[in-house]
């Protein structure tokens, strides 16, 4: 894996490298030479295996960073690539041309992130969310509750516990309190 990390050192601009374990690492880099990077792991460094497409969203400093996991089966490595992008302007090019599966993941985080992935098959059509006309649900500024509470009745007969004292009483029934 060093070796594979110090040749990649060579021909990108790699912002960090973090080691998680001897058989996986994640790479930063930025965002106009992620592509490029995970061909180049594809072609070159034997990362043939796409594992998948992943967000976080740091709602803090405006970016969204994807996470493309790849694996080379044959020295049974994986590397983890980040990049950051924009939460205004939520693009990020498309790598459906590599492996097709990416072109579900671009369109699952168009709809939950509102990112945009321009060219990728049917990324705009709905996926999951059908006729969905508010922001983004899986965008942190997204209120899970106020929109619960905004578009579904309270249902009869429903009790609602503290968590801490309803498992109390579930694990340990003899107890007093």
């Amino acid at each position: 894996m060093e070796q594979i990390l110090q040749d990649i050192g060579k021909q990108f601009k790699i912002t960090d490298i973090v080691k998680k374990r001897d058989n996986l690492n994640f790479i930063t880099c930025e965002k106009e030479q992620t592509i490029s990077l995970i061909t180049y792991l594809r072609d070159i460094k034997g990362f043939s295996h796409f594992v998948l497409l992943s967000v976080v969203d740091w709602i803090e400093d405006g970016v969204f960073q994807l996470v493309y996991f790849l694996n080379n089966p044959d020295k049974k490595i994986d590397i983890g690539i980040r990049t950051m992008i924009s939460r205004e302007n939520a693009t990020m090019t498309s790598a459906h041309h590599l492996w097709e599966q990416i072109a579900t993941y671009q369109r699952e985080l168009k709809e939950m992130y509102g990112i945009d992935f321009p060219g990728s098959p049917r990324v705009d059509e709905s996926f999951i969310l059908e006729g969905w006309d508010d922001i983004p649900p899986m965008r942190r500024e997204f209120d899970t509750k106020k929109y619960s509470e905004e578009n579904f009745f309270p249902r009869e007969g429903r009790e609602t516990n503290d968590p801490e004292e309803y498992m109390k009483k579930k694990l340990y029934p003899d107890e007093e309190k």
